[in-house]
C-alpha cells in the first residue's frame, strides 16, 4: 500500500484590511476530521479523495486542515503559529507511523501573516525537511495565488484552478491526485517552467468564459490535456496582497519536455503583456453611478462595490456607496449587506418588529465614517447557512435585517464571502425582487446577477481591495509592476524548475 497524506491551509487576505485575520477566521479540522470535513462538499479535497478512492492500493492518511472562512486581514502572529506548528506537527506523526510516499496539499497562494510573507513556501520548505527530497509533493492553488520560488522549488507538480469565477475548486482536487499518481507510477518525469509577468489585473476580461484572460486560460490547458502536458495555468496573483513575489505568472509543467514548456509559457506570457491594459477594470465614480441608477426606470440596478469584497479580503463594512443613495435621495428598493456587529446587537437588544436607532458603516475599517440610520427590525438570525455554490456551511456570526425606509440592510456580525446570493437567500431576500442592489463581489456567476439586471455599474469606492489598483498603497511587492508604473519594457522571465 502507498501511503498518500492530505492537508490543508488556504486562505487569501487583503493587506491593506487594517484587521487581522485570527484564528476563529479559519475552519480548522484536526486530522481526525478532515476527509468527512470535505466529502460532503465540492472541495479540492473533496475531488483528490474521489479519485485516490478508485485505487485499492492507495492508503489515505488525513493530516490537519485549515481553510479560511473568508478571506481578511494579514494572519496574526499568534494564529499563524499554531496553524503552521499543527499542519506540520500532522505530517511529523503520520511520518513517524510509516513512510509516506506521496503528498497532497491543498493551498491558496495568497496568504500572508504578520511575521511571514510567503507562509505557503514555508510549509512546503519545512515539509520537505520532513519527508525527504525523493517523495513526490503536488500541491494545488487558487489561480489568484502569489506564487513563489519557494513553492516551486519544493514541488513536484502544482495544479491551479482554470475558472474565474471559480467553478473547479473540485476538478482540480481530481487533477491533482491523478498527476501525483502519476508521478508515483513512475509514468511522469515533470518540469516546469515559470513565466513571471510584471502585471497586476482586475476587470471584466479575467472572466475565463467571456474575456481575454480566457483565451489565454484555454492556450495553457490545451497544453495540459495533450500527450506532452501535466499541468499549465495562469496565476494572475492577487493585487491586494502586497508581497515580495507579487505578479501574474504563466505556469507549464510537461513530461519532460523543457522546450516545449519554455515556448509555450513564453508565448502566453507576451500575449498576456500585450493585453495588460485591457485587463483592467472600468470603473465609475460613485456620485456618477448613484446618478445613472437614479436615471435607470425599469429592471434591477447593480451597483459593484468590489473595494469592499469580503472574499477579496475587505471587512464588509463599507457605506460608501449606501450614504451616496441617501444623499441622492434614491427612492427605489435598496438591498445592502454590511459587516456590523454593534448594528446587529443593537437590532437584537430592541427585537424584531421593533424600530432601532444605531449608526452603520465604519464598524470595523476606519476609512469609513459611520451614518446613522433609524429603521424595523425586520428578522434576526444566527448567521449559520451554507453556502449556494459548494455547499459549505458559513458562519456570519448573529445577522440583523434591518429595514430603513426604502432601504433592506442585512447586518452581519462578521464577514462573510458575497461573492454569491447565499446571505440574501438565508433571510428570504431576493436580489430580483429590489431596484438596486449593492454587490460585494468583483465577479459572480453570470447567472446570479449579471445576466438579468438591467443596468450594472463597477463602482470606484474607497476600500482595501479596489481595483483602482495604484490607490492601494504597494510598498512591498517588487518594481516596476503595471499599472503601479507605466514607463517600463517587459523582457519575458523563465525559470526552469526539475526535482
Amino acid at each position: 500500500m502507498k501511503r498518500i497524506l492530505i492537508a490543508e491551509c488556504a486562505q487569501e487576505i487583503a493587506s491593506f484590511n487594517p484587521v487581522l485575520s485570527q484564528l476563529e477566521s479559519f475552519r480548522l479540522a484536526t486530522p481526525a476530521e478532515l476527509f468527512s470535513e470535505h466529502r460532503p462538499h465540492r472541495t479540492e479535497i473533496a475531488g483528490a479523495l474521489h479519485h485516490f478512492d478508485s485505487r485499492d492500493d492507495i492508503e489515505l492518511v488525513a493530516g490537519f486542515g485549515a481553510r479560511m472562512i473568508t478571506s481578511g486581514g494579514p494572519t496574526s502572529a499568534s494564529a499563524w503559529k499554531f496553524i503552521s506548528e499543527s499542519f506540520l506537527d500532522s505530517i511529523r506523526a503520520a511520518q513517524k507511523v510509516s513512510k509516506l510516499d506521496g503528498l497532497y496539499f491543498c493551498l491558496h497562494g495568497a496568504m500572508g501573516a504578520e511575521n511571514q510573507l510567503d507562509p505557503e513556501g514555508y510549509l512546503l520548505e519545512e515539509t520537505r525537511k520532513i519527508v525527504g527530497e525523493q517523495v513526490p509533493i503536488i500541491a494545488s492553488f487558487d489561480l489568484h495565488g502569489v506564487i513563489t520560488d519557494l513553492v516551486l522549488k519544493n514541488c513536484d507538480l502544482i495544479t491551479l484552478y482554470h475558472t474565474y469565477p471559480h467553478t473547479d475548486l473540485y476538478e482540480t482536487g481530481e487533477r491533482s491526485a491523478k498527476l501525483l499518481l502519476k508521478i508515483m507510477d513512475g509514468e511522469a518525469k515533470p518540469v516546469t517552467v515559470r513565466a513571471r509577468i510584471p502585471a497586476l489585473v482586475r476587470g471584466d476580461e479575467l472572466k475565463t468564459k467571456t474575456g481575454i484572460f480566457g483565451q489565454r486560460v484555454a492556450e495553457a490547458v490545451a497544453l495540459e490535456n495533450s500527450a506532452e502536458g501535466l499541468s499549465c495555468g495562469i496565476f494572475i496573483g492577487n493585487p491586494f496582497t502586497d508581497l515580495p513575489e507579487l505578479s501574474s505568472n504563466v505556469i507549464i509543467s510537461t513530461n519532460d519536455d523543457e522546450k516545449l514548456a519554455v515556448e509555450t509559457a513564453t508565448k502566453i506570457a507576451s500575449e498576456f503583456w500585450r493585453d495588460r491594459a485591457k485587463l483592467q477594470a472600468f470603473l465609475t465614480s460613485v456620485p456618477d453611478a448613484v446618478a445613472q441608477a437614479i436615471a435607470a426606470k425599469n429592471g434591477t440596478t447593480i451597483l459593484v462595490d468590489a473595494a469592499d469584497a469580503t472574499s477579496s479580503g475587505a471587512c464588509g463594512d463599507s457605506n460608501v456607496v449606501l450614504a451616496e443613495l441617501i444623499k441622492q435621495g434614491y427612492s427605489g428598493t435598496v438591498l445592502v449587506p454590511l459587516t456590523d456587529p454593534a448594528a446587529v446587537a443593537a437590532a437584537f437588544k430592541v427585537g424584531v418588529g421593533n424600530t432601532v436607532t444605531t449608526h452603520v458603516g465604519g464598524a470595523l475599517d476606519p476609512r469609513y465614517t459611520p451614518i446613522e440610520v433609524t429603521g424595523k427590525v425586520q428578522m434576526l438570525s444566527d448567521g449559520e447557512f451554507n453556502n449556494e455554490v459548494e455547499g459549505e456551511p458559513w458562519r456570519a456570526g448573529n445577522c440583523a435585517v434591518l429595514k430603513v425606509k426604502n432601504i433592506t440592510l442585512v447586518l452581519m456580525s462578521k464577514p462573510v464571502n458575497l461573492h454569491n446570493r447565499s446571505l440574501f437567500f438565508a433571510h428570504g431576500l431576493f436580489p430580483e425582487k429590489f431596484d438596486l442592489v449593492i454587490v460585494k463581489s468583483p465577479h459572480c456567476q453570470d447567472h446570479m446577477y449579471k445576466s438579468w439586471a438591467t443596468t450594472y455599474i463597477n463602482v470606484d469606492a474607497p476600500g482595501s481591495t479596489s481595483a483602482n489598483l495604484p490607490t492601494l498603497g504597494h510598498t512591498i511587492c517588487r518594481r516596476p509592476i503595471f499599472p503601479l508604473d507605466l514607463d517600463m519594457e517587459y523582457v519575458p522571465e523563465i525559470t526552469v524548475y526539475r526535482r
